[in-house]
């Protein structure tokens, strides 16, 4: 008997391997079968074999797509499941943050952890998925005409996410919460699947990588100690998935685009800054303690124009120009510019505003597409670069004005304008606001923020009478910002412990709008409209917790409510005066274009890049960057518009006699960029008077001297002593830096030739990238490749 029961599994396992293979035969001889019968068709009907070759384009095409991204799926997969020994000697030149820097602690523990309590997470991510995220998506997908989206199995997998690093701030923070950042990397095994206008499909192998911030707070007394955590990230995480089953028709560069952008925006509306996931840890908490919104200032961003945009439009006589637009995206806030047909210089002249809420760690991102036509969902347009800026940088300077090199991109700069506003109870700042966006001519932009948090509503009426409890959730308006709330299902007296945040343009004439409505039935229970010019008048600009009566509603129905007012008022840095005897100071993302701001350098005292009163190394990108200059002093250009035919007051013309040029270097650990400004040149020798050089700067990043590490500088006509304070960027690794070298060569475009005034090649090893300094380079002889 024993035999026969061990025989048994034997047998059904040689059953299922037979019926694989003869399965996998049928498909086989069905895929010969149809091509035959393709070339067939074509014989019989004449038809011509270049129809042929769109299709087998397309499909190979799309079968390398598919295979490039499995690859790189299956290599994030297998480095989520191997120890951090054999993930650090496989991918030496990307090592975590621990291994650099000693804020940055290993935590091990905590990935042992979360593996031992994730088949509990799984069932708290379940509900999430579905009482939330699911409802979220069938409102986005209607945009799309498209209906019916319901998921049906959600397993996690048992793979849990993975913490690379963790940074605990301890330092100049609140008494009442500690703040911790902690690189997230999630590629597990999870298989969900869902059902979409009729079609079943599925979701497997996906992916999420970010930096996540968590904030517990308050700290109290009485156990757990912690009364609540507010969980986010930083900035949009990357996400990755594949697509199965009928949906993987839709898993084509271009048509996933829709289901992707979807899901990315479902993650940013729940926890990505200005929003953030709440926990409340201790019924001693008030819920308003975690969920009231927190800004700690606004930035208005005016995106002036482009230059020099790649040509991707196609027109008879080859490249024709673009028809170029810009998207600003700050955490999850996103806005969109005006497209310009038909050029690679566009003047947007674009205005937004956006809130921050963690300005230390926040950063803008520009975006330049290239507008095509196509169907809604498709993403047609072509990609003209990115650009970033840290926010830390502009709130330091109160207003940045600068020119931006676009990455990614083989030429292009976008002209931005950054403006820090800072918030103020105090009532007397409303009309320098006002009549600061009188002045600017933008009746759209904001003088105040205001806070919105919506405790409950009591005693709603049913929609039908003596019908079933109705499923309430709010629309609140100011102008035209409008804010949803989740749906409370069959209740008269829901509880949404929600709030929502409103840019208001004039905060004496603007009306918040409160409408509760039936989920189920779309009929109105009860509205609210309250003056803001009311606020005005309350103490430090601020109710708390208010019952306001509803109309067209019930006699008894009320909504309980908080409500802060904030002026936004731009303070100006005051900038240090000149001084001989430190050293200079260089913004960390000088202007392009030569100005008069530009030609002198603000000093003041140098200062250390610090988060909460210590050194961020997430943060370089946007530190001070202190100067090393050597005893005698270079004068930059006039910027009057006479030619320099005589050689600055410095005497130092360096060793070989061809000038010199300052450079500044630093390294962004959080973005892997190396940042090189090239500021100015000096004593650049001028051998015929009749005819003064008209010098420009070249660079290469060493060992190969390709089209992909070429960057060049604008000309400045007839100058001897040249000021550029161009910036530009390398996407390079820390490991992989210290074995390249920078060659900068200084030319002339005077001649056709563009003959080499002068080269200096530095070792990037010999530079401490640790920190931002601006040198002095001598210029030497060109060296013969």
């Amino acid at each position: 008997m024993a035999d026969s029961k061990q025989e048994e599994p034997s047998k059904e396992i040689v059953r299922q391997v037979g019926g694989s293979g003869i399965f996998d035969i049928l498909k086989h001889a069905s895929k010969q079968i149809a091509a035959f019968g393709i070339i067939y068709l074509i014989g019989y009907f004449n038809i011509s074999p270049a129809w042929l070759l769109g299709p087998l384009v397309l499909s190979v095409m799309r079968d390398q797509w598919k295979k490039n991204k499995e690859l790189k799926r299956n290599v994030a997969k297998a480095s989520a499941l191997s120890n951090e020994k054999d993930v650090i000697l496989a991918r030496i030149d990307e090592l975590p943050a621990w291994v650099f820097f000693p804020d940055v602690e290993r935590c091990e523990w905590l990935n042992r952890i979360l593996l031992q309590v994730w088949p509990n997470v799984n069932h708290y991510a379940k509900d999430v998925i579905k009482d939330i995220i699911e409802p979220n998506i069938n409102v986005a997908l209607a945009e799309y005409k498209m209906s019916g989206f319901k998921f049906q199995k959600m397993r996690l997998g048992t793979i849990p996410p993975r913490f690379g690093g963790i940074k605990v701030y301890d330092r100049n923070t609140s008494r009442n919460e500690i703040i911790m950042d902690v690189d997230v990397f999630y590629a597990g095994d999870c298989d969900i699947s869902f059902v979409l206008s009729g079609f079943s499909g599925g979701i497997k192998d996906f992916q999420i990588h970010g930096l996540l911030r968590i904030v517990m707070k308050p700290l109290i007394t009485t156990m757990p100690l912690v009364g609540g955590l507010q969980i986010f990230f930083l900035n949009n995480p990357a996400i990755d998935f594949n697509l199965v089953g009928v949906a993987d028709l839709l898993d084509m560069p271009g048509l996933s685009d829709m289901l992707r952008r979807i899901i990315v925006e479902q993650v940013a509306a729940m926890m990505v800054l200005p929003n953030k996931l709440p926990i409340k840890l201790s019924e001693a908490v008030a819920s308003s303690t975690l969920r009231f919104p927190e800004p700690e200032g606004v930035l208005r961003v005016h995106v002036v124009e482009a230059k020099q945009l790649m040509k991707k439009d196609i027109s008879m006589l080859g490249k024709g120009k673009s028809d170029p637009y810009v998207i600003v995206t700050v955490g999850a806030q996103t806005f969109k510019s005006k497209t310009i047909d038909n050029t690679v210089d566009p003047k947007w002249d674009f205005w937004c505003e956006a809130e921050i809420t963690a300005h230390k760690v926040q950063s803008v991102t520009f975006e330049c597409w290239d507008w095509d036509p196509g169907f809604p969902g498709y993403q047609n347009d072509d990609f003209l670069g990115r650009a970033s800026v840290e926010v830390h940088g502009v709130t330091k300077k109160g207003i940045l004005d600068t020119w931006v090199t676009l990455e990614e991109a083989k030429t292009g700069m976008v002209h931005l304008r950054l403006t820090w506003l800072q918030l103020t109870s105090n009532k007397e700042d409303l009309k320098l606001a006002l009549a600061e966006t009188q002045q600017l001519r933008l009746t759209s932009m904001a003088t105040s923020i205001l806070m919105v948090y919506i405790d409950c509503v009591r005693h709603l009426p049913s929609s039908q009478k003596g019908g079933p409890k109705p499923d309430p959730m709010m629309y609140l308006t100011v102008g035209k910002i409008s804010h949803t709330s989740h749906v409370v299902y069959r209740t008269d007296c829901p509880v949404f412990e929600r709030g929502f945040t409103f840019l208001v343009n004039n905060p004496e004439t603007d009306t918040l709008h409160i409408r509760v409505v039936d989920q189920k039935s779309t009929a109105e229970l009860g509205r609210l409209s309250f003056n803001l010019s009311q606020l005005l008048e309350a103490d430090r600009l601020e109710l708390d917790d208010q019952p306001l009566a509803l109309t067209k509603s019930g006699p008894d129905s009320k909504v309980l409510l908080s409500m802060k007012l904030k002026i936004l008022k731009h303070i100006p840095v005051v900038q240090s005066q000149p001084s001989l005897d430190r050293s200079d100071s260089v913004d960390p993302a000088p202007s392009s274009v030569p100005s008069k701001e530009s030609t002198a350098f603000k000093t003041g005292p140098s200062t250390s890049p610090a988060v909460d009163g210590e050194t961020d190394p997430l943060l370089l990108v946007s530190d001070p960057m202190v100067v090393s200059t050597p005893p005698t002093l270079v004068e930059s250009a006039p910027t009057s518009g006479l030619h320099q035919r005589t050689a600055s007051t410095t005497s130092s013309s360096g060793e070989a006699g061809l000038g010199r040029i300052q450079l500044t270097f630093r390294y962004s650990v959080q973005r892997q960029r190396l940042i090189i400004v090239i500021h100015k040149i000096a004593n650049l020798p001028l051998k015929d008077p009749s005819s003064i050089p008209d010098p420009y700067v070249k660079l290469y990043l060493l060992p190969e001297r390709s089209k992909e590490t070429k960057r060049k500088t604008e000309t400045v006509k007839d100058n001897c002593n040249p000021t550029y304070d161009e910036t530009f960027e390398y996407l390079i690794s820390l490991a992989e830096l210290h074995s390249r070298q920078l060659e900068v060569t200084v030319l002339t475009q005077k001649t056709w030739k563009s003959p080499v005034m002068g080269q200096v090649i530095v070792n990037l090893s010999d530079l401490d990238l640790s920190k931002a300094t601006t040198q002095w380079f001598d210029l030497k002889p060109e060296v013969e490749a």
